[in-house]
């Protein structure tokens, strides 16, 4: 990492944005063509030939001239699918957003230098505390490397909404407040906010016009530590960010209309740095075994995150640490990319603090006291009673797979990724007898503002590999030949999907200009097979691969009785 910031002293972070080509709109004729593909695995004969009239009338009829007004739309934007997106996939949904849309992940640190140990998490905290600062620094000085495939820079817009942003809930819809500002752009927040026992606290980052030290850090942390452990806990308004959008929204004008300096602390919060949240938990957790820690970071104590917040930064007693992001303002790469390179300083320090142990006189932290009545603290119990609730639905696991990684995958000439997605496709068609829609993440940065396309991992070709796999009568060389097929088959997919030859954000697309235009909707939205093929986020199993460093990371299934399967593939192990 150090190298290659050195390396990119010249490249500025964001220096590549104004010249990303836009987002492409595909062909009517190929989306469709892929469409009908995709639902080959999941209809008979006679619901086939049935979507297949469907389409073709879509295309001759109404399709057409939905596709011509798009076209018209993306003539006037670099990104066409932006603005929808946003607020389709995030600040429309009503669904409380905690635990159904926010990503949540471990941090690898227990592998090296820091495994679980009782009384390490104010010491441990300060140094995590500082690596993320400097990672924000970095970030304001524009000096985090451009990402590029080969020589082709990508999109880095969503790093601007990693610090300081914050979504706002509205009554039908929402909103993404991001204060963040590079140092060529101006003044940017620089404080912190900590939540610990239901109490809130905020602290500047920066004093004298430098960062404070971890020793600095440890002496804010310990103050409000010990403060929080000898008094009362707080009212716990962070647990209010775990209700339904709407109720939130309604709890929030309450909450502003009983005292105006409610406001002034919500916006403290929402413009903070971060969120630190102190827990007072000792996950179980070891090198194989991340699954109670996860279930800890995804599901944990609603009154010590800020669900809205794109980054809250959760340490518990055990100086373990992981993170809970909200969705809408970036995808998960943006956390994966800071939480490797504070991996890399914890490991590079051998996990200590190597400076000065001098404290500077600083300011001590503030204490955020919201004016609160009975119908508030109603509010929080209710809230606090439906994410108990709704978390005990949800059953995570993550273990660790060693009997090889992706070492052995490359030199038997396979994609890494794909052998995993194809593995994921047998497991399902093994445990419940018939073939499983997936979503698979294909990132689309190459493209201005780019962010996401859907990857439909359940081909015909993976299906028929999967049916000679439970067939005993099939040779291995019939087996090795579909698999190979199946592996083409995704491998394209993905490269389709990355270059804005997807269809899934096309028929998107299409059916919200229709919406838009106050037409009835199109048939092929409502035919049985578009939502039994995963259509309209309807997918039984959604899946990304986290990538290729030890960060990993959990977000909910997409229905209700479904997987959500998240997963980084190391050289021996996944």
């Amino acid at each position: 990492m150090e190298n290659q910031l050195a390396k990119s002293a010249e490249e500025r972070t964001f220096q590549y944005q104004d010249s990303l080509p836009s987002l492409p709109v595909p062909s009517l004729e190929e989306s469709l063509k892929r469409y009908l593909e995709s639902v080959k695995p999941f209809a008979n004969e006679e619901e086939y030939k049935k979507t297949e009239e469907i389409v073709r009338k879509f295309k001759n009829g109404i399709g057409g001239e939905l596709h011509q007004k798009l076209l018209e739309r993306a003539k006037g934007k670099r990104n066409w699918l932006e603005e929808w997106w946003l607020n389709v996939a995030y600040l429309d949904v009503r669904m409380p957003s905690q635990l159904n849309v926010n990503f949540a992940g471990p941090a690898p640190y227990i592998e090296h230098y820091w495994p679980p140990k009782e009384g390490t998490q104010l010491e441990r905290g300060s140094i995590n505390l500082w690596h993320n600062l400097n990672y924000w620094q970095l970030l304001r000085k524009e000096k985090v490397p451009v990402h590029k495939v080969g020589n082709t820079p990508l999109d880095m817009s969503q790093f601007r909404m990693l610090f300081s942003t914050c979504k706002v809930p509205g009554i039908t819809r929402d909103s993404v407040m991001s204060y963040f500002r590079t140092e060529s752009e101006g003044h940017t927040p620089s404080h912190i906010a900590v939540l610990c026992r239901g109490r809130v606290f905020v602290f500047d980052a920066i004093q004298e016009g430098c960062l404070i030290t971890p020793p600095e850090i440890l002496r804010q942390l310990t103050y409000i530590h010990q403060k929080c452990h000898s008094e009362p806990d707080g009212p716990g308004i962070a647990a209010l960010t775990s209700e339904e959008r709407t109720r939130w929204a309604k709890a929030r004008e309450y909450l502003v209309s009983l005292d105006p300096e409610n406001l002034t602390m919500l916006e403290k919060i929402q413009s903070s740095l971060l969120v630190y949240s102190i827990e007072d938990g000792s996950p179980h957790v070891t090198p194989e075994d991340y699954s109670q820690v996860t279930t800890m970071l995804l599901t944990g104590d609603p009154t010590v995150r800020w669900g809205d917040k794109s980054y809250n930064l959760i340490s518990f007693a055990n100086g373990v640490f992981g993170c809970n992001c909200d969705h809408a303002p970036y995808d998960a790469m943006i956390i994966v990319n800071i939480s490797h390179y504070i991996d890399e300083k914890i490991l590079e320090n051998e996990g200590r603090w190597k400076g000065s142990e001098n404290v500077r006189d600083i300011p001590l932290p503030e204490e955020l006291i919201f004016t609160v009545d009975e119908k508030v603290l109603d509010d929080i119990n209710q809230a606090k009673a439906q994410y108990l609730k709704q978390a005990s639905d949800l059953q995570i696991f993550v273990y660790a797979f060693t009997s090889f990684g992706k070492k052995l995958t490359k030199k038997m000439r396979l994609h890494p990724d794909t052998f995993v997605q194809l593995a994921l496709q047998l497991a399902y068609y093994r445990l419940h007898g018939c073939p499983g829609c997936c979503y698979e993440t294909a990132m689309t940065r190459y493209f201005y503002h780019g962010r996401t396309e859907t990857v439909r991992s359940c081909t015909v070709e993976a299906v028929r590999w999967c049916q000679s796999m439970q067939n005993p009568y099939a040779s291995l060389l019939e087996r090795q030949q579909k698999m190979l097929q199946a592996f083409a088959k995704h491998n394209k997919m993905m490269k389709d999907c990355s270059t804005g030859k997807g269809f899934d954000r096309h028929l998107l697309g299409l059916s919200l200009i229709a919406k838009e235009e106050g037409l009835p909707i199109p048939e092929l939205f409502t035919d049985p097979l578009f939502s039994k093929s995963g259509g309209g986020g309807n997918f039984v199993l959604s899946t990304s691969l986290i990538g290729y460093f030890r960060i990993q990371g959990v977000v909910a299934p997409m229905v209700h009785n479904g997987y959500g399967f998240f997963y980084h593939i190391r050289d021996n192990s996944h």
